[in-house]
């Protein structure tokens, strides 16, 4: 029966060579759910408003929605939207220079100590008026929308003050209401030790104060957050502290994440697994027991596979062991101006196969499905099925397994969030 609903709200995506789905439970996949992304062919999408009005052959679809417009996808390859559920997108100048110090032979831990890494953004970052900060966000973001990306996650971090931590997470506000991308909000205040902190123990525990009793307060009264993270690591936050700034989170009713065991088994994916944070993220030094307490409860291990590149490191995070440990396993770019300033999603699925020995099909459900469980929003985004939001991303392949096989291009001819056009190509979609 034709559908009874405006029909100027109807799009059909038609000519798809595949329609990647990922359909299936509204919830992180694991071990082998993250094997079968379910590829369809002779399929096509109505986009019905802002979100899937179906899923199947033409002619039914054109049977449902008769008046329905049509997009010529020119046998393109229609996903989900890409969850980019790990990014510092709102920084003020980039960091070039650190990558010629590392070539030198420095390490990060080396470049911070000197003033530089987070430190260095921090300076720019506080001398940044909100909107100049703006303006250098909007187009960064809209670049993640042409790899692929619908929705984006950006934490603060670069402030380390209350007014600056505020002023970040205002742009985030910002950018969330103005661009047609889905932005998800993490306050990060416990990004580092500020500087005019590191003199003693009594500073540093004065910091660590100010985060739990005046800017975690503060970001929630605005509801500037939907998450809280911490970095912690050796040398920045000890669990003791990073349980503590996140109880506190917690209790005025944000969701929290952690970086945890970057660079060293600090102890940070246990700590996430006994707290039920919804991701633990980069991971690259996981300890077995770390392994072993994610496999234990339902945190997502984000893996940022792009920064150990940009870096230099040969270790990845253990992605083959964290599956095959049933942990559910998520893939971000970790968008920032130091470490990994790539808006790149798809080069991130090329090193989740070659770097990490995903999958392709594990790969896009990290990208997709489980990027959304990260971020809490699964049973709404992430899968291409009826009622789920109209995310979706379309590239220039004939082929899913394309995608991470053209390394570094970009193949994206258009995405969608909420049924609304984020990026076209020559699509001629308004």
């Amino acid at each position: 029966m034709p559908s009874t609903t405006n029909p100027e709200q109807h799009t059909l995506l038609v000519n798809a060579s595949q329609v990647v789905t990922c359909e299936g439970p509204p919830r992180a996949r694991r071990g082998s759910e993250m094997a079968d992304a379910v590829v369809r062919t002779d399929t096509c999408v109505c986009i019905e408003g802002d979100r899937i009005g179906g899923v199947g052959p033409l002619a039914e679809l054109r049977d449902r929605f008769p008046s329905a417009t049509e997009i010529d996808c020119r046998g393109g390859v229609i996903t989900p939207g890409l969850v980019d559920s790990h990014t510092h997108g709102v920084f003020g100048r980039p960091r070039y220079d650190e990558q010629e110090m590392r070539a030198a032979g420095l390490d990060y831990m080396e470049i911070a100590r000197r003033g530089g890494g987070i430190h260095s953004s921090v300076r720019d970052l506080r001398m940044q008026s909100e909107d100049a900060l703006f303006d250098l966000a909007r187009p960064r973001l809209l670049r993640l929308a042409s790899f692929g990306t619908t929705t984006v996650e950006v934490k603060s971090g670069y402030g380390l003050t209350l007014a600056d931590e505020l002023k970040t997470l205002r742009v985030v506000a910002r950018l969330a209401r103005e661009l047609p991308l889905r932005v998800v909000p993490t306050f990060l205040g416990a990004h580092e030790i500020p500087l005019e902190h590191r003199g003693t123990a009594a500073e540093r525990q004065a910091y660590v104060d100010i985060l739990i009793h005046e800017m975690i307060p503060a970001v929630a009264a605005e509801k500037l957050a939907r998450f809280a993270d911490v970095f912690c690591e050796t040398g920045v936050y000890t669990v003791d502290e990073s349980r503590a700034i996140l109880s506190a989170a917690r209790d005025f009713g944000m969701l929290i994440k952690l970086h945890a065991d970057e660079l060293t088994a600090s102890g940070g994916a246990e700590l996430a697994a006994s707290l039920g944070a919804t991701s633990a993220d980069h991971l690259a030094a996981i300890s077995d027991a770390g392994v072993a307490a994610l496999a234990q409860g339902g945190t997502v291990a984000t893996l940022l596979p792009g920064t150990m590149l940009f870096l230099g490191k040969t270790k990845h995070a253990p992605a083959r062991r964290l599956v095959e440990a049933g942990v559910p396993v998520a893939l971000a770019t970790d968008f920032n101006p130091g470490t990994s300033p790539t808006p790149n999603f798809p080069l991130v699925l090329t090193l989740g196969v070659s770097q990490l020995h995903l999958s392709v099909s594990e790969s896009i459900i990290a990208a997709t499905v489980n990027g959304a469980a990260a971020l809490a929003l699964a049973d709404r985004i992430g899968q291409i099925a009826p009622g789920f939001s109209a995310d979706l991303a379309l590239f220039d392949v004939r082929d899913v397994r394309e995608l991470p096989y053209w390394y570094g291009d970009n193949r994206c001819m258009a995405t969608f969030a909420r049924g609304k056009a984020c990026y076209t190509s020559d699509l001629g979609i308004t």
